[in-house]
């Protein structure tokens, strides 16, 4: 085998490869079991941090108040963006739905559910207190079963806030005021009152717990779900796995890490499109802390402000917000933006080519912002990528062109070099360089639709806006395989396509992967078909190879790759027409289907008769 045929061999495996490595998805394990008992918060930067509870008995609670029950008293939360309730044993925000996000494409589905209270199948919610310092006990500071009082306001809306209250009887009437914007952020001011005789210290602390991990947790490689975190402009994202090997903190007591954030920063939880942050206020120190509970199956994140000293007849407060939803991209960015909560945007896994998914993105967005079809968008993105990649593909079509021209001269050095494969190099060399050409040049667009394509991959797999987004007809999701299959002839048989994941769904491809195959194949007729067999060989069956290999990726990838291939068709057409080559496409279509006869095998010599 030549090194021409190794260097194809190599590339087409290196190809394969590539697409492959997308197809990787570790199994995720079983959720933690829940134990109904936990510890309540109460801390201080000095002591143990607060511990979110689960049903919390009495025995450990400050105020003896029974567990969090599905009828404690409750406020409810109304936006045009959520819907939900607070509890007031507690001053939880526990119960919070997405109005404008359902669970599947079925418009009747259940719209999303973000938070849930204690009790529930899977306990996820908010918590705010106060870490009790010199000069009081833990009962003497509102816990995770305190009843608070509504002071004022009747439902949480982004007109009407609400204020909660709590006199612990000993000189200390705390408050919570709540307040909420038309999108997806709570704001959060709690403040203590010190109507007593001397001196209290204690320190506001915010809490997101979640009781195991999330079912639908994907465990995907290229998405990060998990803890997520910013401090002082350092992002951290740490796995469900990585949180349960901790080593233990004595100081929080329990496995934890801690962070001191000196002035931006925040915490929290990320799924693969929705997410809950805590965000103290910018510019103010906190401690940033992530742990998890191994007894009871909890992960926790907190931000835990400066101790505070209320002397008597003074008021003691802190801010902090609570953003609890959709990771859309344009409110992330308002909140980044005209916010001033630093960095948000990286809340959204970019991953490593994040210098070209972020810009990628914001293409793509801006585009469907101008047209409103997401698919047409992806359509225009890929003109416009051709378009600024156009100099280099122009160059590269150019020198492919040239190695056409070149093909005779080539084959008549390969004749007179014979095995000499250093006289077939040299000469191979003066040729090029005496013509101008580089052969490496054909190579220039491939590399550059390597990370472009790992890149629009990524951005359709990550950001909200693709999900349950339609194109035309029966693609109704753009992050979703093709719904179509060749196993009911694409809808026309009165029988179900095949489920997706399935060996026959990967079989039984549908509509967008078959095009793909099909213009990935008339692409390759731009030219006639090698001369080497084996050469021949790998480029029949590529086309069909990557038809079924990328048939079960999301449809809005495939839309682009067909895009690219249509583009990319047309482009090398005209340039090669430009140049004096005239493509014969169809009759390249029509030689790749005749067999070639066999040559005829020399007659046996004649043995000389003997006398």
């Amino acid at each position: 085998m030549d090194d021409q045929n190794k260097n194809l061999i190599f590339a087409t495996a290196l190809s394969f490869l590539v697409i492959l490595v997308w197809f990787v998805m570790f199994p995720p394990p079983e959720s933690p079991a829940v134990d109904p008992n936990a510890p309540v918060p109460s801390a201080t930067q000095s002591v143990p941090a607060p511990v979110a509870d689960s049903t919390a008995d009495a025995t450990t609670t400050q105020t003896a108040a029974p567990a969090t029950e599905p009828d404690a008293p409750r406020l409810n939360i109304d936006t045009p963006s959520l819907q939900g309730t607070i509890s007031l044993q507690g001053g939880r925000i526990d119960d919070l739905f997405l109005k404008n996000y359902r669970e599947t494409i079925d418009p009747a589905s259940d719209i999303v559910r973000l938070l849930a209270p204690v009790g529930s199948e899977a306990p996820y919610y908010a918590l705010y207190g106060w870490a009790p310092g010199a000069g009081l006990t833990a009962d003497q500071v509102p816990g995770s079963n305190t009843l608070w009082q509504i002071e004022s306001g009747e439902t949480l809306t982004p007109t009407s806030p609400i204020t909660l209250s709590w006199d612990n009887g000993a000189g200390l009437i705390f408050r919570r005021e709540l307040s909420v914007d038309e999108d997806f952020m709570f704001s959060v001011r709690q403040s203590v009152e010190n109507t007593g005789a001397s001196a209290v210290s204690l320190a506001p602390y915010g809490i997101l717990a979640r009781h195991g991990r999330p079912a639908d947790l994907k465990k995907f490689f290229i998405l990060h779900e998990g803890l997520i975190g910013m401090a002082d402009g350092t992002l951290s994202e740490i796995k469900y796995d990585d949180v349960e090997e901790y080593p233990f903190n004595a100081r929080e007591g329990a496995p934890a890490e801690v962070t001191q954030v000196t002035e931006n920063g925040w915490i929290g939880f990320t799924d693969h499109y929705w997410m809950t942050t805590l965000i103290p206020a910018s510019g103010n120190p906190f401690k940033s802390v992530s742990k998890f509970d191994p007894q009871r199956g909890i992960f926790q994140t907190e931000t835990v402000q400066p101790t505070q000293t209320v002397e008597p007849g003074q008021t003691a407060s802190a801010d902090t917000r609570l953003f609890a939803g959709a990771k859309e991209w344009a409110t992330i960015r308002a909140y980044q933006n005209e916010q001033g909560v630093d960095r948000f945007l990286d809340s959204i896994d970019w991953g490593w080519f994040f210098f070209l998914t972020k810009p990628i993105f914001a293409a793509l967005h801006w585009l469907h912002a101008i047209i409103g079809n997401m698919g047409w968008a992806i359509i225009a993105l890929t003109l416009l990528i051709k378009a600024l990649v156009l100099p280099l593909a122009y160059k590269s079509y150019v020198s492919m062109a040239k190695m056409k021209e070149l093909q005779p001269q080539m084959e008549k050095i390969k004749e007179t070099a014979g095995d000499d494969r250093q006289k077939l190099q040299k000469e191979m060399m003066e040729l090029y360089k005496r013509e101008k050409v580089n052969p490496a040049a054909g190579c220039l667009p491939i590399l550059l639709q390597i990370p472009i394509f790992f890149s629009l991959y990524k951005v359709i797999f990550v950001t909200l806006e693709l999900r349950h987004a339609p194109w035309v007809a029966w693609i109704k999701d753009l992050s979703a395989p093709d719904t179509s299959s060749l196993y009911n002839l694409w809808g026309i048989l009165p029988w179900a396509a095949p489920e997706p994941g399935s060996v026959l769904a990967l079989i039984f491809i549908g509509i967008l992967p078959l095009c793909l195959g099909v213009s990935m194949w008339l692409q390759q007729k731009l030219n006639p078909s090698p001369t080497d067999p084996t050469q021949k060989m790998i480029f029949a069956w590529m086309p069909w190879v990557f038809m079924f290999m990328l048939g079960s990726f999301a449809s809005g990838l495939v839309i682009y790759w067909i895009a690219n291939n249509v583009i990319t068709f047309s482009q090398q057409y005209v340039i090669m027409r430009s140049h004096g080559h005239k493509p014969d496409v169809f009759g390249n279509i029509l030689s790749s289907f005749k067999r070639k006869k066999p040559a005829p095998e020399p007659a046996p010599k004649a043995t000389p008769k003997k006398k």
